[in-house]
């Protein structure tokens, strides 16, 4: 089977599995199952910036944060439509990523994280400052957003099917964006972007329009966060959340597109059930990592036979 169409049949398998869950009738596994799918479509965002485009950026939290922080403030004046403030959450990241990528493309390497990491800690200590939006206390939402006026979201089985829907349609467009010129031109950068500039690609363009792509993914993922938990911390900002989100994408397969979802789901799954048994739960999952990482470089994707590059 050619690797792509396998790619889409993971990802229909994986995304079914989910949609089925509220079928269980149980609170508490719709709500983790809705998380998981929440992080793998933040995940799946950074993937496009770390694992096809080769861009390394420690400040992917930036762009989740300020998803979550515009429902947050937006229900706080009293405005709770989806359709109005869902769309101004997802352009406030992409224009955020765009501002950041237009002025950390200019540079590779170590200095590219470094820049990412320091707007993503200017963004962190501006929202921290910000008292009347609850500042390090973070801030409570009433209510999920609405729909057309109607309280349609606040069923966790609905709002879970709405979550699913969203990740279905993400992971579909992106995979099929690979297939692009666009897609394929990514990839070319990340083989060898010099070699892309001496063929007359504008490699700088490419890089930030996938870079204000990813960013605008991951606000709708911090949008969708921000009603699940019906609660915004800046600590969904910080650059730990960043970390967390790259072990995603490294321990799912970098550049697959259906790999963080499986990284997102077995991380968290990890977390959830070692938490369960000791409060110090991360010197557990630390040699797990390490063990994935040593044994199977291509992450869990790559394991079951999916190429990741």
């Amino acid at each position: 089977m050619p690797d792509r169409r396998r790619a889409f049949l993971l990802a229909a398998i994986v995304i079914g599995l989910l949609a089925l869950v509220p079928l269980l009738d149980q609170v508490f596994l719709t709500r983790l199952f809705t998380r998981i799918a929440i992080y793998g479509l933040a995940a799946l965002s950074l993937d496009l910036i770390l694992g096809v485009t080769g861009l390394v950026s420690f400040g992917h939290a930036a762009f989740f944060g300020i998803g979550a922080y515009v429902v947050a403030i937006a229900a706080q004046h009293g405005l709770g439509e989806a359709l109005v403030v869902w769309p101004i959450a997802v352009l406030s990241a992409a224009l955020l990523a765009l501002l950041i990528g237009a002025l950390s493309l200019r540079t590779r390497g170590v200095a590219f994280i470094m820049i990412t990491l320091a707007f993503a800690q200017m963004v962190y200590f501006l929202i921290s400052s910000l008292r009347q939006y609850g500042a390090d206390d973070g801030l409570r939402i009433v209510a999920r957003s609405t729909v057309l006026g109607r309280d349609v979201l606040a069923d966790h089985a609905a709002f879970h099917l709405v979550v699913i829907l969203l990740l279905g349609v993400a992971t579909v467009a992106l995979l099929r964006l690979l297939d692009t010129p666009f897609g394929l031109t990514l990839r070319g950068i990340r083989q060898n972007e010099r070699r892309m500039q001496a063929l007359g690609y504008p490699t700088g363009r490419h890089q930030l329009l996938a870079f204000v792509l990813g960013g605008g993914l991951a606000g709708l993922a911090g949008v969708l966060l921000a009603n699940h938990t019906l609660y915004v911390s800046q600590q969904t900002l910080h650059w730990t959340t960043s970390v967390q989100l790259i072990v995603m994408v490294v321990l799912g397969g970098t550049g697959s597109l259906v790999g963080p979802l499986l990284g997102a789901a077995a991380l968290l799954f990890a977390e959830d059930v070692l938490s369960a048994y000791t409060q110090h739960w991360q010197v557990v999952l630390g040699p797990l990592l390490v063990l994935v990482v040593l044994f199977a470089r291509q992450g869990l994707a790559g394991w079951i036979g999916l190429q990741t590059r």
